[in-house]
């Protein structure tokens, strides 16, 4: 078997950027901005916090979550605000020739998990190539957890991150914090949805970390190991199954007052808190039957195919009638600018998107999936119309076409957008009037248990806790 010291040679930022153990600045600059270029386009809007807490220089290990494959690199990339980032990848990924000069020019350290390959799994030069990049000044990036996954909360750890910063600081070189990452999606693999990414305090590795690493090297990174799982815990949304996430996103979204608009970081707070409050009171009677009560009520919705927010204001039929009538029009007015994007770059998206159903292994890979497909996908389909609009009409107009069709894909995405979210609300208007008495039946049991889902929260809220909503977003709702 190869083993990872024939993969990993010293590091040269310029030298052999083809061969394992070297960079190209250049291209790692092409690829910083193709990343931001890709996650700013595939999420509608992507909110920071913490950015203070990365040092603007020196080494740095990110350490994140994993939940949405090789997005997760890419966003991290994109918003870190430092590079190069150097990540660690399976070292299977070499044996896929057409990622190879990718992996290389970027820097990329190959690991062999042991999961995969037993004892036989010899990392020994992985990790000095680590110590040198982080002795160099670099940052390197480690997803902890070891596997990407779709589970409701953050698996065990690995201690590899706690090991290399610790033997780091032992070395006496330097000393390299971690910062914990929370990526926060709201929902992963939805083209335009939102995405919350959460820089949490360093962890410095201090005179207190290093003896107790110089006393028991194994006690103290399992220590620091855990340590890092309790603050990435505090940084991202955990519950123990995905009944009770479902159950709490379901009382979040009744809690929150109609007229606040929720930003990413504080849809994922909201949800932190009412996962941590329903875990402590869930054995309670009332909270037993609130429960019930919850779940059949969004089993009612699924059913009926109807969403929480569209049951909360009655609507009149002189009400549904104009809102069908304006949207109609307004799809109108914007169909001949949508026409012709849509038919040149719909294509993509159905291909996008059959590629990230059809041949991921997993939900957490549909994502980049989509994304990567349309990276490769848009550039030949620009290219193929360059050219045969070059022959029908002289070779300028093809290098011309060919500069501008890069600036048509981020207006079809805003027109399809637009298009699409008017046809959706007509759709759910025109359900609405059709259901009848089945709507406003919903609408009482609603009712019924905003009612109950806020005077829980009064009743069992931290009171040192910051409020998200005051008593005025209430009153308008």
């Amino acid at each position: 078997m190869l083993a990872v010291r024939n993969l990993c040679r010293p590091l040269s930022p310029v030298a052999d950027p083809g061969e394992p153990g070297g960079y190209d600045p250049m291209i790692q600059r092409l690829i910083v901005s193709t990343f931001r270029l890709v996650a700013n386009t595939f999420f509608r809007h992507i909110e920071i916090g913490g950015i203070e807490n990365v040092p603007e220089k020196g080494p740095v290990i990110f350490a994140g979550n994993h939940p949405n494959a090789l997005m997760d690199g890419w966003l991290l990339v994109a918003k870190c605000g430092r590079w190069p980032v150097f990540f660690l990848a399976n070292a299977k990924l070499w044996n896929y020739r057409f990622l190879v000069p990718l992996l290389n020019a970027t820097g990329a350290v190959p690991v062999y998990r042991r999961e995969e390959h037993g004892e036989n799994a010899d990392n020994s030069d992985a990790f000095a190539r680590l110590y040198e990049l982080l002795e160099s000044g670099e940052c390197i990036g480690i997803f902890p957890e070891g596997v990407s996954h779709v589970e409701s909360q953050l698996i065990k750890l690995k201690t590899g991150t706690a090991r290399i910063a610790l033997t780091v600081a032992d070395r006496g070189r330097t000393s390299v914090p971690i910062i914990p990452v929370g990526l926060n999606y709201i929902e992963r693999h939805r083209f335009r949805s939102q995405a919350y990414i959460h820089f949490g305090e360093p962890i410095e590795i201090d005179d207190q970390w290093l003896g107790r690493f110089r006393d028991d090297a194994k006690q103290a990174a399992d220590d620091l190991t855990e340590h890092l799982g309790d603050v990435l815990r505090t940084l991202t949304v955990n519950a123990p199954d995905w009944r009770t996430f479902r159950i709490t996103q379901t009382a979040r979204r009744l809690y929150k007052p109609a007229t606040a608009q929720l930003t990413p970081g504080q849809y994922v707070r909201l949800n932190r808190r009412f996962v941590t409050q329903y875990l402590r009171d869930r054995d309670e009677p009332e909270v037993v039957a609130l429960t019930t009560d919850l779940e059949n009520y969004q089993a009612r919705l699924d059913l009926l195919g109807l969403k929480d927010y569209q049951l909360r204001k009655p609507v009149t039929p002189g009400v549904l009638f104009r809102k069908v009538l304006l949207r109609g029009l307004r799809m109108l007015i914007l169909l001949p600018l949508a026409i012709p994007v849509a038919i040149l770059h719909l294509p993509i998206g159905w291909t996008a998107a059959a590629v990230g159903t059809r041949f991921s292994y997993e939900e957490d890979d549909i994502a980049t999936l989509k994304a990567f497909s349309s990276l490769l996908l848009l550039p030949l389909l620009y290219i193929v119309v360059a050219v045969a609009i070059g022959t029908l009409a002289g070779f300028w107009w093809g290098v011309l076409l060919l500069m501008l069709l890069p600036f048509s894909f981020f207006a079809a995405v805003r027109l399809i957008e637009a298009e699409t979210g008017l046809l959706l609300s007509m759709v759910s208007v025109l359900r609405l009037a059709w259901l009848g008495r089945e709507v406003e039946d919903l609408r009482e049991v609603r009712a019924d248990l905003v009612q109950r889902i806020r005077e829980r929260v009064e009743k069992s809220a931290d009171p040192n806790l910051e409020r998200i909503f005051t008593s005025d977003d209430f009153k308008a709702s």
